[in-house]
């Protein structure tokens, strides 16, 4: 299996020109179980008019005005009504952990849990009724975790991107050492009509056992940021004028396995070219220091190429995720 190691880009800028905390226009629904805010982003793309935010503690779906960062809510099926999750209320390990979005070429949303545990290995779709289903994907994430060149020793999808006809999917490896396996940073490819047709047979027949073939796995060695591993945590198609390059995000977090958080170092943001060469750079304010912060979600601007809107996961449920406007320059 191939090992791609992504060096230092010196063509490439990336600067955090602003940040907009990510409020709910009508505020708290305590009947919803709706913190006032979006807490916990880990995925966006753009959906409608809207940029859509996934987040992996909350059961809901935000669409996020990018001038304002006002969102409009979409609560997710539950079968109890509690949609928040954590330490403090000591239901993480129910959390769907929605990780990654992106937007079907019929404009459906089609989000992924993260697979970490079996409460993680469901997909969501979402139409334009906003009337949100979940598919138990358990044979997707069978799949993916028996693929150590992939799920390394814990699973952990955490960026998904549509490239034509296929999903790219990313590993995140930031878990423990297992029975003497590594994490790895890893990406797979997926068959975008097979994985529709596999989507439609889990939802129709739960008990459905077929996969889809997993081709290309690919693992990185990302490195480090002031001494803590980098590993991804989201990734898209670069605009149109870089043909076939995709974008991605990675965190320093010096978390012990996939399940905690750790500090963070600050975030990356790279991509690999259609040749399979990859480069990066951190993520810097404009005074051109380290931008100190967990980077979870990012999609291109539909009118400015050199704009990403990057989504940041704070780790604090008592502080709303924020959405950065990032200047984004390819030399």
């Amino acid at each position: 299996m191939p090992i791609v190691a992504s060096a230092l880009a010196p063509g490439l800028s990336v600067v955090v020109e602003r940040t907009i905390p990510l409020w709910y226009r009508n505020g708290a629904a305590p009947a919803l179980d709706r913190p006032a805010f979006v807490r916990a982003g880990s995925g966006v793309t753009w959906w409608g008019d809207h940029l859509a935010v996934v987040q992996d503690d909350t059961a809901f779906v935000a669409l996020v005005d990018p001038t304002t960062g006002l969102a409009e809510a979409v609560a997710l099926p539950v079968p109890d009504g509690v949609r928040q999750f954590g330490v403090e209320r000591g239901n993480k390990r129910r959390k769907p952990d929605l990780e990654a979005v992106l937007t079907l070429p019929d404009g459906r949303l089609l989000a992924f849990g993260s697979g970490s545990t079996p409460a993680r290995e469901r997909l969501l779709v979402l139409g334009s009724d906003r009337h949100p289903r979940w598919i138990d994907a358990a044979p997707l994430y069978r799949a993916l975790r028996a693929e150590r060149g992939f799920a390394g020793s814990e699973l952990n999808v955490e960026g998904a991107a549509l490239l034509g006809d296929r999903v790219r999917l990313f590993q995140r490896g930031n878990g423990a050492v297992v029975d003497g396996v590594a994490p790895v940073n890893a990406t797979v490819d997926l068959d975008l009509a097979e994985l529709l047709g596999a989507m439609i047979r889990w939802a129709d027949a739960p008990g459905d056992d077929g996969s889809v073939a997993l081709r290309a796995v690919t693992s990185y060695a990302l490195g480090s940021l002031d001494g803590v591993a980098l590993s991804f945590t989201d990734a898209t198609a670069w605009p149109s004028s870089q043909p076939g390059r995709v974008a991605w995000l990675a965190a320093a977090e010096a978390s012990p396995d996939t399940y905690l958080d750790g500090d963070c170092a600050g975030s990356v943001l790279g991509f690999v070219d259609a040749d399979g060469a990859a480069g990066q750079q951190p993520m810097r304010t404009p005074d051109g220091a380290v931008f100190r912060t967990k980077a979870e979600g990012i999609v291109f601007d539909r009118d400015d190429p050199t704009l990403a809107w990057v989504v940041l996961d704070l780790d604090d449920p008592k502080r709303p995720s924020e959405l950065c406007a990032v200047r984004v320059i390819s030399g």
